[in-house]
């Protein structure tokens, strides 16, 4: 009996011992919770700040960039802005324009391409080697876009050599991110003068259209003689954190001006007659410091179907890859465009699909990027433009067929190509 009670005893005493246990335990936790929670509120406070101090400046993390033909690098989890999964159904970003957005871009690129730089020969933090400037600026990698980019670090003028050598027709293209909300960038078709690039005023040289890019509004300044003349888009929306594809068609003195897929300016008048337009040119104030990669001037108009039909040969540099990448890129609408609508008039010719890449990477990997290229292709013109898909056959040459040295970007440019043949 004595036994039992002792037993009832130490039951009891262990049970009051628990329960006051378990209240302290819960009131630490208690506040602990709430410690935290203060925590949590000051570090988003803090973290909103920094926010707006900084801008965009988190949104970009410097990486590697793989080889044309090599495997890109395993990114850190939670560093790219996209999902695994999203990436591979779809082969590209999460959020990236699909080929159908580009419905009404009927940009065509010009045939022969005189100027190009992707920044990959230059070193990370370097200046790029075939741009000058009167400012300062470095090559970055960014984790949510590939490629290496040009980021102009302060206000000044930034163009690619002294003569470029364009004609009456020619092209203009590049990827732009503008690295803030409140941006203004401005870039300049100038009839230049060579010997003195940077004096002249806000446009050097004779003539000239100066195109200012705004988070709101996309409007050109029209310069012959000492006279402007304004004209613009004020109905799109850009934001300064993402990318966006510039490009420039001119043909004689009319000038088209795209902004991704849409087309914001279309001029019969506004290119001073007579005038070469020998240099492309950048400026920017101090709070603008923006990203610019895959520069590409082209000339002449393609003569898409008398290549194709006439001669049995077309060689086009405007269908897109990414690098590594067999997807095609939206921006190639117009090209594949006008190339379906001439097999659909033709439909009795068949047609090979020849892919070509330049000799960055292994000759293997690129034998078969090439080859997966030509398919992407032929699976676009078939399922987006209604040709039929058998009377299409595809192959690669990888590197094999240069048809330019592998030791410039425009070389290596001219060496990047997809060629249809007539069988």
């Amino acid at each position: 009996m004595k036994t039992l009670t002792f037993l009832l005893i130490v039951i009891l005493c262990l049970g009051v011992t628990s329960l006051s246990a378990q209240i302290d335990v819960e009131g630490k936790l208690k506040n602990e919770s709430n410690n935290r929670a203060n925590q949590k509120v000051d570090q988003g406070i803090d973290k909103a700040f920094d926010s707006v101090e900084d801008g965009v400046k988190n949104l970009f993390k410097k990486k590697n960039k793989p080889a044309e033909g090599e495997k890109p690098e395993e990114q850190p989890e939670g560093e790219v802005q996209t999902t695994q999964q999203d990436e591979q159904k779809s082969g590209k970003p999460a959020g990236s324009p699909s080929l159908q957005s580009y419905s009404k871009f009927d940009f065509i690129p010009g045939e022969k391409v005189i100027f190009y730089d992707d920044f990959s020969q230059d070193a990370v933090g370097d200046f790029p080697a075939l741009w000058f400037s009167n400012g300062s600026g470095e090559v970055v990698t960014l984790n949510n876009y590939p490629g290496n980019w040009m980021q102009i670090t302060a206000g000044g003028c930034y163009y690619p050599e002294r003569d470029l050598q364009t004609t009456d027709n020619f092209t203009v293209e590049f990827d732009l991110i503008p690295g803030s909300e409140n941006f203004e960038v401005g870039f300049f078709l100038v009839a230049g003068d060579i010997k003195d690039p940077m004096e002249g005023g806000a446009i050097p040289g004779k003539a000239g259209v100066k195109t200012n890019i705004t988070g709101y509004s996309v409007y050109y300044s029209s310069y012959l003689d000492g006279a402007y003349a304004l004209d613009g888009n004020k109905d799109i929306l850009l934001k300064g954190n993402e990318k966006m594809h510039l490009s420039y068609w001119v043909q004689k003195q009319r000038l088209r001006i795209y902004v991704n897929e849409v087309k914001v300016i279309d001029s019969p008048r506004l290119m001073p007659v007579g005038y070469k337009y020998n240099m492309l040119r950048f400026e920017m104030g101090d709070e603008t410091k923006p990203y610019i990669a895959n520069f590409r001037v082209a000339a002449g108009l393609p003569d898409t179907r008398n290549k194709l039909i006439t001669e049995g040969k077309l060689v086009t540099y405007g269908i897109y890859f990414d690098v590594n990448k067999d997807v095609v890129k939206p921006e190639s609408y117009g090209t594949l465009k006008e190339i379906a609508a001439i097999l659909n008039e033709v439909p009795d010719v068949k047609v090979k699909i020849l892919g070509h890449t330049d000799a960055d990477g292994q000759d293997a990997a690129n034998l078969d990027l090439s080859k997966r290229r030509a398919a992407s292709v032929k699976a676009e013109l078939a399922k987006n433009f209604g040709v039929n898909a058998d009377r299409l056959i595809t192959d690669g040459a990888g590197e094999s067929q240069p048809v330019a040295p592998n030791d410039t970007p425009s070389n290596k440019a001219l060496n990047r190509r997809v060629e249809f043949i007539k069988q």
